[in-house]
């Protein structure tokens, strides 16, 4: 469980798609004016991540790695078909964004004008390809982990483009500098939100190096003071002997 908690907020704050690896950026910036759509498409980033990581996952582990083939018998255990990975990837991706774009344009209309060709595009986005070639370079043990990863990933996706969008919104009527309007005003934020984000890096890593129990120390300073006094006994009693001699 614990497993699950960390690797659920290391996606989400420290390993951010977008502040971390700067992946999705094409979409981050250009669907982050209003927050109505930056909302509709973070969304759909996760949908397509929350299914596709896993999927992938089992492309990986039963299909593709060094020996994975070896259910369908012994005589199948030396092959590898790593060199397929990128192109059965992309097209698992390309499967969920067609069937997200059809749900989105059948019962929202007015997100898919607005979402426009940015929402085919989620199929050649860099994020949703990363989160699967993350999943596959952490080597990732379990189908539980992957979804955790891919939900995850795809709230930290989300939460950027949100956060972005808001203040895009606020800036609008901000006296901006002439030089910096538009994408320069919105790079200087992201950076500085992303040395944010990564401030939460503390978090999982803070009890590491922990001092020892007091009990413990205190033990062996008394361990060790009883030696140097044995130690110093045992130096004046040779020392009276060789006296008296």
């Amino acid at each position: 469980m614990l497993e699950h908690i960390e690797l659920f907020f290391k996606s989400i704050f420290i390993d951010n798609m977008v502040f971390a690896v700067f992946l999705g950026m094409c979409s981050y910036l250009a669907v982050s004016k209003k927050v109505a759509t930056a909302v509709g498409l973070g969304a759909a980033v996760i949908f397509v991540l929350a299914v596709t990581v896993p999927l992938n996952w089992l492309l990986d582990q039963y299909l593709l790695r060094d020996g994975a083939l070896v259910w369908l018998g012994p005589e199948y255990a030396d092959y590898n078909l790593s060199f397929l990975s990128f192109i059965l990837f992309i097209a698992t991706i390309a499967t969920m964004v067609q069937l997200v774009e059809i749900v989105v344009e059948k019962f929202s209309p007015s997100l898919y004008n607005s979402l426009g060709i940015f929402l085919p595009l989620i199929a050649v986005n860099c994020a949703i390809l990363g989160g699967s070639l993350f999943m596959q370079a952490r080597d990732i043990q379990s189908l539980g982990l992957a979804f955790n990863y891919g939900v995850s990933s795809g709230i930290g996706w989300f939460l950027a483009i949100l956060a972005i969008a808001a203040i895009r919104e606020k800036i609008r009527y901000s006296n901006v500098p002439a030089p910096l309007r538009g994408l320069g005003i919105t790079f200087i934020i992201t950076g500085l939100m992303g040395i944010g984000f990564q401030s939460f890096g503390g978090m999982l890593t803070g009890g590491d190096d922990a001092p020892a129990p007091v009990e413990e120390t205190t033990a062996e300073k008394v361990i060790e003071k009883k030696e140097i006094k044995e130690e110093i006994d045992t130096k004046e009693v040779s020392y009276n002997d060789a006296i008296n001699k």
